[in-house]
């Protein structure tokens, strides 16, 4: 099976997308994690990727592209995985029908979270994450067990740069509605879109939305 994750940053797509990996063995796949891999393994697309990230641009379809299709074709991918942060566009979307329909295969569900905008973003403000290990914590919501010390490596803690600045954020959030919204609407034509609300106002988290989402993938 595979699974897109859709939602703006600070909804909870990377928590919730851990949980179904977990359960289900399909692999978490980000486009952040494949650059990082392909700029560490120097790889000839790695190499090109990188001239853009270094510059604070963003990398182009046709070696963002790539980099998925040849993601999706190793071992751990064959059967199925949890697409986060890919596709960002109608564009990338269709490419990535075109790559999995030359495998006889498609996109099987897409699991849209809403979060309040205000909560998102005092959510983002509230994140911390392990430089080592990669985990994210929530001062408020999901908090170390040692204060600043990740649970799972026991490196410290840092706060990204850019979710220290509450107009910033407003302003990722616009560029995300902007350009990435337009894909609820294409898979929502196509019946697979779920649209799931975290949110502390209706006492729902991305525990509950993975809880409910794991048991409708092996319903299925």
């Amino acid at each position: 099976m595979y699974i897109i994750m859709l939602g703006a940053q600070g909804t909870g797509k990377g928590t919730v997308a851990g949980l179904i990996s977990k359960e289900t063995g399909f692999p978490q796949i980000s486009t952040g994690d494949i650059f990082r891999q392909n700029i560490k393994d120097k790889t000839e697309l790695g190499v090109e990727a990188d001239k853009y990230i270094s510059q604070g641009n963003l990398v182009p379809d046709e070696i963002t592209v790539p980099m998925v299709k040849n993601r999706l074709s190793e071992d751990d991918a064959i059967g199925g995985a949890i697409l986060d942060g890919f596709p960002r566009t109608i564009e990338q979307a269709q490419k990535l029908d075109e790559i999995l329909a030359k495998e006889g295969k498609k996109v099987d569900l897409v699991i849209n979270l809403t979060t309040p905008k205000d909560e998102i973003i005092d959510r983002m403000l509230t994140r911390r994450v392990c430089p080592n290990c990669k985990a994210t914590f929530n001062t408020k919501l999901h908090p170390p067990k040692v204060e600043g010390i990740c649970d799972e490596c026991g490196e410290s803690l840092v706060q990204r740069a850019d979710d220290s600045n509450p107009e910033a954020i407003r302003r990722r959030l616009e560029i995300y509605e902007e350009k990435t919204s337009p894909l609820v609407d294409y898979y929502k034509k196509q019946g697979v879109l779920k649209t799931e609300e975290i949110s502390i106002s209706i006492n729902r988290m991305g525990t509950e939305v993975a809880k409910d989402m794991v048991e409708f993938i092996k319903s299925r």
